[in-house]
């Protein structure tokens, strides 16, 4: 592809600074355009704040930019749920079999910057402030915003790294329809916080993702390398008690944490504040037909699939996109060859995620506290000890393991149907019919 090695990217956030790294390091000539300012100097003005959890996917992926030893210095590990019922005791539920499978929380600002710098120090051209406003794809011209002029930019091929709200995409969508659809979540988030203890540490377990399990609404928080929690409260826009629509300020929130979350009213003193100063998130799937139009343009991540964030896997999913790209990129023949191998191999894989993503919503807040899904998730663990890589949990396929989403969806359908059938009408582990549920691991999982 000797003179088509240039590519110009659209958005400078986490997937567009972590595919210019990869690129750059393979000697492609990089520009990346991010209508923001750059970090580094005026501080990172991002949109959603809400932590981003690190698994094996988007691990692989900063290995092979060299970004993961910088990466995880900033990263707290999370070994598990720590779950915290109106009634009973909180305690932790392990993802994974022990301390190598767990996963990393990680702020988005932090690592965007550690991205940025080592873009630019393998060559990659950062131009900030720079804002898309169209695309001539027929002389492959972009037009940028930078301050108050118009700049105009010669480009070999586009790639949309730059959101939900892509720029890109709806210029694409301009001169051929994608089959764009948005599906919105009933249920919005509001962001809060932990501060330090007085002491300066941490003020609750810091090593685990914290949930507070209400039914249909709940609260988590994740852990920060500077000693606070990112709390973030997901309930209903409007509708049944509690809801955004009934909660509207800081006096409701007290009233409603008093209520449903009273062992959290200690660790959030400036709770009335943050509820009034913060604004309620909105939350949506993104589904597209076309990824790319020809040689002139691609998308990846949430320009091209945006999720939920209920399985922490939005960046995890984009950065996987990332190394797809860039070894399409270096495997075909043409500029479009690459586009379309690279949507023909991710779109099956980002709409499995999606579809996981919104399911794990429903365990989360619902499910966590269930005797029945308890009880599931221990024989899940026993199954895999009794058949080791042929039964393995669905956490773990889709978050310490590299296999396809669209692989990993499949099996926990098929799993899911084995833990229901062995566990119908039982109270414990002692009355399972091993020797059935086995015969159905074996006859209906294929090892890995």
């Amino acid at each position: 592809m000797g003179a088509e090695r240039e590519i110009t990217i659209i958005g400078g956030g986490l997937a567009g600074a972590l595919l210019a790294i990869l690129l750059a390091r393979r000697g492609w000539s990089v520009d990346v355009f991010e209508r923001r300012g750059d970090p580094r100097v005026d501080g990172y003005a991002g949109g959603r704040s809400i932590n981003l959890a690190l698994a094996e996917r988007g691990l692989h992926a900063l290995r092979q930019a060299g970004a993961d030893d910088a990466v995880l210095q900033q990263a707290v590990m999370m070994r598990g749920r720590y779950v915290h019922p109106l009634q009973g005791e909180p305690g932790l539920q392990r993802y994974g079999r022990d301390d190598s499978e767990v996963i990393w929380s990680i702020n988005r600002g932090e690592l965007n910057i550690v991205l940025l710098t080592i873009a630019e120090s393998h060559g990659a051209r950062v131009h900030f402030d720079h804002a898309l406003e169209r695309v001539d794809f027929i002389d492959r011209i972009a037009t940028f915003r930078h301050h108050e002029q118009q700049v105009k930019r010669p480009f070999q091929a586009l790639v949309g790294a730059d959101g939900a709200g892509s720029t890109l995409r709806a210029e694409m969508a301009k001169v051929q329809p994608l089959g764009e659809r948005t599906e919105w979540l009933d249920h919005g988030y509001k962001e809060l916080e932990i501060p330090p203890a007085a002491d300066g540490g941490f003020r609750i377990e810091p090593n685990a993702l914290h949930i507070w399990p209400r039914g249909h609404y709940m609260c988590i928080a994740l852990p920060n390398d500077e000693r606070t929690f990112t709390v973030t409260l997901f309930m209903p826009h409007a509708g049944s008690y509690p809801s955004f629509e009934q909660v509207q300020n800081g006096d409701d929130a007290m009233a409603l944490f008093q209520a449903q979350f009273p062992d959290t009213l200690p660790l959030i003193p400036a709770l009335r504040h943050d509820y009034d100063a913060n604004p309620v998130g909105s939350l949506a799937t993104l589904y597209l037909d076309h990824w790319h139009m020809g040689s002139h343009a691609v998308l990846l991540g949430d320009a091209a699939h945006a999720m939920v964030p209920f399985h922490g896997q939005g960046m995890n999913c984009a950065f996987e996109d990332c190394v797809a790209l860039a070894e399409h990129l270096e495997r075909a023949p043409a500029l479009g060859d690459a586009f379309a191998a690279f949507e023909a191999e991710r779109k099956p894989n980002a709409e499995a995620i999606q579809k996981m993503a919104l399911e794990n919503y429903i365990e989360m807040r619902d499910k966590v506290d269930d005797a029945e899904f308890l009880l599931q998730r221990q024989l899940e663990l026993a199954l895999q000890e009794r058949h080791p890589g042929r039964f393995v949990p669905h956490y773990a396929m889709v978050t310490f393991m590299r296999i396809p989403y669209a692989t990993a969806l499949h099996r926990s359908e098929v799993q899911r149907g084995i833990l229901v059938d062995a566990t119908r009408g039982l109270v414990s582990l002692d009355d399972v019919d091993w020797a059935a549920v086995d015969a159905a691991v074996v006859a209906n999982l294929e090892p890995l």
